[in-house]
């Protein structure tokens, strides 16, 4: 089978669970385990903030870098395809009871001035205040896409102004950076809280790390321990994740022409289904037209190409380091076939 649904599905390589295998360890719930502290400093410093936090999943992270900046009763602005808002499980306002408001988006791409036409940071006695946004890059259910810097930046001042806080899900903020050539630190530096997942793109088995200034990180770690998402010896998970960074980051270049070659090769049969052009990193969406997109799926695995049903008539492929182009290029041939016939 050709696994498509996402990259999370991807295993440790056999240097990856050597490095693992080896990692010196210790309490993380003491702050004693001298591979996790590594990650945590190694990360934060990449993306310019005082500390990290490791945590078992991206939304755990995004949980906390979301309270960091939001009372209850408050509320955070998101685009409406956001995963925060569409994929943790109502988790903001069940856990920590925010609100989410969110504004329209083409593909997920921010605009600061559908932003700001929402922003309501003094609502007074009797509305919800804005406290903060979050934002997504690269944007999962819009296809990958690369938020783009100046959009990043006019959101970023508007915060500013207004005292308001600013997340960044940066679940694949790696793959952003390998397409875009914009540094790491670039991006971290502009949002008061960033997370970052070491299981989908770098092929890590498990974690994100939450960063930020050392006062919200050490507020984050005593929430997260409320949770019940403190860890005893971490760091064998976590030397998965410095592997990744030492040996993964520059390769997600060729997931992203894996896909490129996935859709071209679908593009061949069924030009509708996809638009080549708007293709950024290693996820392509693919237009069902008026079919329904879970037999489309079933079809597909039928002839060993395993994707996702993302919407009704949207289905979803991620490349990553678990398949090669050509088995992307093969399984572009099948998907092609079923939508264009």
């Amino acid at each position: 089978m050709i696994d498509l649904r996402s990259d999370t599905v991807t295993r440790p390589t056999a240097a990856m669970r050597a490095a693992m295998a080896e990692a010196p360890v210790g309490d993380d719930v003491y702050g004693e385990d001298p591979t996790v502290l590594e990650l945590e400093r190694r990360t934060a410093a990449l993306l310019g903030h005082e500390a990290g936090l490791y945590c078992a999943t991206g939304s755990l992270a995004n949980l906390l870098g979301v309270r960091m900046l939001v009372e209850p009763g408050q509320e955070v602005l998101c685009d409406v395809a956001a995963h925060v808002a569409r994929a943790e499980m109502g988790a903001h306002a069940a856990v920590h009871g925010l609100t989410m408001r969110t504004w329209p988006s083409d593909h997920g791409r921010l605009e600061a001035e559908r932003v700001a036409e929402i922003l309501s940071p003094a609502a007074g006695p009797y509305l919800v205040s804005t406290a903060a946004v979050a934002v997504e890059n690269t944007h999962n259910f819009g296809g990958g896409t690369i938020q783009p810097l100046e959009q990043l930046e006019a959101v970023g001042a508007l915060c500013r102004e207004h005292g308001l806080g600013y997340h960044l899900d940066g679940a694949r903020l790696w793959n952003a950076h390998v397409a875009s050539g914009v540094p790491l630190e670039v991006y971290g530096r502009l949002f008061d809280t960033v997370s970052v997942c070491f299981s989908k793109g770098l092929g890590a088995p498990v974690g994100s790390v939450l960063v930020g200034s050392a006062e919200n990180m050490a507020r984050a770690r005593v929430q997260r321990k409320r949770l019940g998402g403190g860890w005893r010896q971490a760091g064998m998970l976590a030397a998965g994740a410095l592997h990744a960074l030492d040996h993964h980051v520059a390769r997600l270049a060729e997931d992203h022409a894996a896909a490129r070659a996935l859709a071209e090769a679908v593009a061949e049969h069924a030009p509708a289904a996809v638009d080549v052009d708007a293709l950024e990193t290693n996820i392509v969406v693919l237009s069902t037209g008026d079919r329904p997109a879970a037999p489309v799926a079933a079809a597909a695995a039928e002839q060993g190409v395993l994707v996702s049903a993302l919407g009704p008539r949207m289905v979803r492929v991620v490349t990553h380091l678990d398949v090669t182009a050509e088995e992307c290029t093969s399984a572009g041939k099948v998907l092609g076939a079923l939508l264009g016939g």
